[in-house]
């Protein structure tokens, strides 16, 4: 099954952090560029190219949602490149807001992984340039008895149904696993489901900072993005590049 297909019905509605990446783009000066690390098929990419930013280029290291954001950006401000944030050399142009949202530093396999990727934001940042890493610091507590269960995000695309539902996660003393039911539907009516987990390394706003500043750059502030039905909340840490 595509993995663009299920990016988009879980990810493509998502819409809770849009306003801070917009108050950071909008700090910046009129052709100052922006680089989002794990862009996935676009969806912030996307949205700050079409608000106006000067260039937005987006990395990735799944060429299926690559090309997804080649198609998409066509006419617009924005760019995509097949890139492991790890191993990410040095562009010509220099940013001035490296973006990291839905917690693709805890995504990494650990503190080395971590770093690595910080050296590859600050070589490519101009002196003073702003990034901004979304973390998921715990979870929250259990929902009290009598709310809701969370609804499932649903697109359907050619006659297709596709359905993904959250679930509790699991939780150890090293990682969270999030987890999805996907279901799909096909016009005939036949239903296949499947389990889809997503491991993130347990990361605190402070473990960053101190990893931030090995890797050379420097703690600026702490931001919040409030949860929804379907996605955990998240800190947002700030870091800049001396001048």
């Amino acid at each position: 099954m595509s993995e663009l297909i299920w990016h988009e019905v879980e990810c493509g509605g998502y819409t809770a952090d849009l306003p801070l990446w917009e108050e950071l783009a909008d700090s910046l000066g009129e052709e100052e560029a922006i680089m989002e690390l794990g862009c996935g098929a676009g969806r912030v990419t996307l949205h700050l190219a079409q608000r106006g930013a000067h260039l937005v280029i987006g990395l990735d290291r799944d060429r299926e949602l690559v090309e997804a954001v080649w198609e998409r950006g066509r006419g617009r401000s924005a760019e995509a490149e097949h890139i492991d944030v790890r191993e990410l050399d040095s562009f010509t142009t220099r940013f001035g807001l490296v973006l990291a949202p839905m917690q693709l530093i805890q995504l990494l396999d650990d503190r080395e992984a971590r770093i690595a990727c910080l050296a590859c934001a600050l070589r490519n940042m101009r002196p003073g340039a702003r990034a901004a890493f979304a973390i998921v610091e715990e979870m929250p507590a259990e929902f009290p008895e009598g709310a809701l269960p969370a609804l499932p995000d649903v697109r359907q695309v050619e006659g297709w149904i596709y359905s993904s539902l959250p679930l509790e996660p699991a939780v150890d003393d090293g990682s969270i696993v999030l987890r999805r039911l996907r279901q799909t539907v096909d016009p005939d009516g036949n239903m296949t489901d499947e389990l889809n987990e997503i491991e993130l390394q347990v990361l605190s706003a402070g473990m960053l900072e101190d990893e931030a500043l090995e890797a050379g750059l420097q703690p600026a502030g702490r931001r919040q993005i409030p949860a929804t039905e379907a996605h955990v909340g998240s800190t947002v840490v700030l870091l800049e590049k001396e001048i």
